[in-house]
């Protein structure tokens, strides 16, 4: 006796079947998709997207403007930096005003992608920083307002973190991969401070 041959299941059926096996939260194919077309205008902004998105572009400008702020004030320590241990630490200065410039760039990125626009108006950068741009009477001043900077940096950005939480990931990871480099900075100076032999 010959088996009954296989019916393929109707498109219906199938959907079903694959509706039943998606884990709870997961999208099927056809509303992904017809969610993708609704406001396409506003480009890599979906639905899904939770935070509110004017608070999270406003605290990325303010973290712009602190990294364009701390940039200056690297680059003004490493041109004026003088004294016996000059020239490694002017090294650090040139190297974490690149970082900084990083930064800024990728925040700058961020916003755009948020819909916003990057606020790089000079007259309100330090207005807007959270760190200020402290000169230095000496090359061990310079070291100390940059850790303290540095430390500032690192407060604000756990602060942003814990706001955005898990409502915007990419701008969580993004936030997230500039505050290890902020602690570098921060253990960095904290190291040279340390163990100071200067003026």
């Amino acid at each position: 006796m010959s088996k009954p041959a296989k019916q393929n299941p109707t498109p219906a059926a199938a959907a079903q079947r694959a509706d039943a096996s998606r884990p709870p939260g997961i999208s099927d194919t056809a509303t992904l998709r017809a969610k993708a077309r609704k406001d396409i205008e506003d480009g890599a902004i979906t639905d899904s997207y939770s935070a509110d998105r004017k608070a999270v572009i406003k605290l990325l400008n303010d973290a712009l403007a602190t990294e364009y702020v701390c940039v200056l004030r690297y680059y003004r320590h490493y041109f004026m930096a003088k004294g016996m241990l000059a020239d490694s630490i002017k090294a650090e200065f040139l190297e974490h005003a690149q970082q900084e410039q990083a930064h800024a760039g990728k925040l700058a990125e961020r916003i755009v992608q948020l819909g916003g626009e990057p606020d790089l108006n000079p007259d309100t950068l330090t207005r807007r920083s959270h760190a200020e741009y402290k000169e230095g009477k000496n090359l061990r001043d310079m070291v100390r307002e940059n850790l303290i900077a540095e430390r500032i940096a690192i407060d604000s950005y756990r602060e942003m973190i814990n706001f955005v939480g898990d409502k915007d990931t990419t701008t969580k990871r993004i936030l997230e991969e500039i505050l290890a480099q902020e602690e570098e900075h921060a253990d960095e100076f904290a190291d040279l401070l340390d163990g100071w032999i200067g003026e």
